[in-house]
């Protein structure tokens, strides 16, 4: 069971415009968020549908890319891993965050 791996893949709608943030010298992050969608069929035999949205970073080049290429509405096909962070708020109260960090993509249809 060795070859398991934290990995991730994804098709959705950026729900908002990509945020490009400079972190030091020469390190760039890019966070944006990605709504899938579900339909299934509930208990009394009717469609219901069903968004999920997730919170995407992306770092390096790809942050870049990313940048420039996508706005609210794009379609994307994704894949990347799951990472939890801990931090605490200004109020010193510890906060749990779930992202996914993204490694490739294929753009299925960009919103001009």
């Amino acid at each position: 069971m060795s070859t398991f791996k934290n990995k991730v893949m994804l098709i959705g709608h950026v729900g908002m415009d990509p945020q490009l943030v400079e972190i030091g010298e020469n390190r760039k992050l890019v966070k944006f968020s990605l709504a899938t969608n579900e339909s299934f069929r509930n208990n009394k035999g009717e469609w219901e549908n069903e968004t999920t949205w997730h919170n995407i970073v992306a770092w390096g080049k790809l942050a870049e890319t990313l940048s420039t290429k996508l706005t609210k509405g794009s379609e994307l096909a994704l894949e990347g891993k799951i990472r939890n962070r801990v931090y605490e708020d200004k109020n010193g109260t510890k906060r749990h965050f779930t992202e996914i960090q993204m490694s490739d993509y294929i753009a299925l249809r960009l919103k001009q």
